[in-house]
């Protein structure tokens, strides 16, 4: 059975908007947790902003932070003056932006991203010609999130969900012991039983090393009737993680305007990215 991973970062805490009061879900008799993380964090200014201002409004639990990036070093001051969660957020495919990125790192990371995104299936090839800039390229960003944040990352994601790809999956890149987000979530319907068996494989394969949730899923699409609350829903009974983008527009006003606490119907949002030992480690129960 897994179990959380704590961090040294005090998270945001304190009461939702005045209408909507503040009750842990585990006050509430549930088992689960809903987490929502924001991703980006510390990619431009604009990003981080607005990510600022959902964890002042209490709507995300959490946020996954770049290193190497424009606004990487000003994020990191805030999110530690603020006490904002973070971890990791692994970038394998996006140009750094950052002023002080080596020639030599940049050179191993543009190896790296060529080969990621010259075709959508390249994530599930194992390169071992790359093995070494893939390395390279992952260490550097796990030793500059220490620098900058004052600390190793207990949590880890990725760009693209680009922390899940073969060379890094199957070389165990990624500290033993962390949490790691796994796969999204389908059910039958949704994906094809390959595509299916293919994420189930790579979830098993991860909860070897990591603690991970039970379900994870994206916000959007917002507006597919009933999906939300199906989604947030599971979170009474399971640990539910939900990434968003508060850099677009239709995912920040959602967020920001409340409308997250109505469809989570009772369903209040970690105050941090929190696992529960209850159910945490599994792969989920499938739902058809």
């Amino acid at each position: 059975m897994a179990t959380s991973a704590k961090s040294s970062l005090q998270p945001l805490m304190g009461p939702p908007p005045q209408s909507e009061p503040f009750v842990p879900n585990r006050a509430l008799g549930h088992k689960g947790a809903l987490i929502i993380n924001a991703d980006d964090w510390g990619l431009d200014r604009e990003t981080t902003d607005r990510i600022r201002e959902c964890a002042a409004k209490h709507v995300i639990s959490s946020a996954s932070g770049m290193v190497f990036m424009a606004d990487s070093e000003r994020a990191a001051a805030l999110a530690r003056e603020q006490s904002i969660d973070i971890g990791l957020h692994l970038n394998l495919t996006q140009e750094f932006s950052g002023q002080s990125v080596s020639a030599q790192l940049r050179e191993h990371h543009r190896r790296v991203a060529s080969f990621l995104i010259r075709h959508r299936l390249a994530q599930i090839v194992y390169h071992p010609g790359l093995a070494g800039s893939f390395k390279y390229v992952v260490s550097a960003q796990l030793e500059e999130f220490h620098r900058i944040y004052g600390e190793a990352p207990r949590r880890i994601d990725g760009h693209h969900h680009m922390h899940l790809c073969a060379n890094v999956l199957f070389a165990n890149l990624l500290p033993a012991g962390t949490i790691a987000r796994r796969s999204f979530s389908f059910t039958a319907s949704e994906k094809g039983l390959v595509n299916r068996m293919y994420r189930g494989l790579v979830d098993i394969v991860l909860a070897r090393r990591h603690d991970i949730s039970d379900f994870f899923y994206s916000l959007i699409p917002i507006d597919a009737p009933g999906r939300l609350a199906r989604i947030l829903g599971l979170a009474r009974d399971f640990v539910v993680e939900v990434e968003t983008h508060p850099a677009q527009p239709n995912e920040h006003a959602f967020l920001t305007n409340g409308d997250i606490f109505r469809v989570a119907n009772g369903i209040q949002v970690e105050g941090r990215y929190s696992l529960r030992d209850a159910s945490v480690g599994t792969t989920g129960p499938v739902l058809s």
